[in-house]
């Protein structure tokens, strides 16, 4: 017996497929686009045929579902994460420069504490392998500080513990291995 497909079932078919698509954002956009389209017409047939509400029953949690494209896609198992991968890389320049603004205010404070005006030229080596070295001039008392810049190690080290972090070695495509041709059936 088929069943008319309302506004509100149509609603309800739509929160679906948002919900579905939210959670294939690991999936290359056209295969995304497609498997949306796909649910979509699937659960307006279905709907049409037994009722929106059954439709979506059968259909289940849009969270498995979603679970069940990214195993065919990507195979079970731990995933690349471009999130993670952009989370490490935008924070830890900043926890790094406070760091390393922390140090070089505490030699500044170290050779301006003993309370005289002393002018010349300091030299600080920085955080080794981090920073550049740090040249403090000291004039009347009051210090200016040049240098410190990273060094490339600490570039290196930013990029791999982002690769590492979002485990992006997992997004370069994989190398398929030709499966054995089945025997003929005779």
């Amino acid at each position: 017996m088929p069943h008319t497909v309302s506004w509100y079932d149509r609603l309800r078919v739509e929160r679906v497929v948002w919900s579905l698509d939210q959670r294939l954002y690991d999936l290359p956009r056209h295969t995304r686009i497609a498997h949306r389209r796909e649910v979509r017409a699937n659960l307006l047939t279905a709907a049409a045929e037994v009722g929106a509400a059954e439709a979506l029953h059968r259909l289940g949690s849009a969270r498995e579902l979603a679970a069940q494209y990214r195993d065919a896609e990507f195979g079970e198992g731990p995933r690349h994460s471009w999130l993670a991968a952009a989370v490490f890389a935008f924070t830890t320049p900043l926890v790094l420069n406070f760091f390393l603004s922390e140090a070089a205010n505490a030699y500044e404070q170290a050779i301006t504490a003993t309370g005289t005006h002393a002018d010349g030229s300091y030299t600080w080596g920085g955080v080794t392998w981090l920073q550049s070295p740090l040249t403090f001039v000291l004039h009347r008392g009051q210090a200016t500080h040049v240098g410190g810049a990273y060094t490339p190690l600490t570039y290196v080290l930013l990029v791999a513990g982002a690769i590492a972090c979002g485990r992006l070695w997992r997004a370069l495509p994989r190398l398929r291995t030709p499966r054995p041709a089945a025997p003929a059936a005779g």
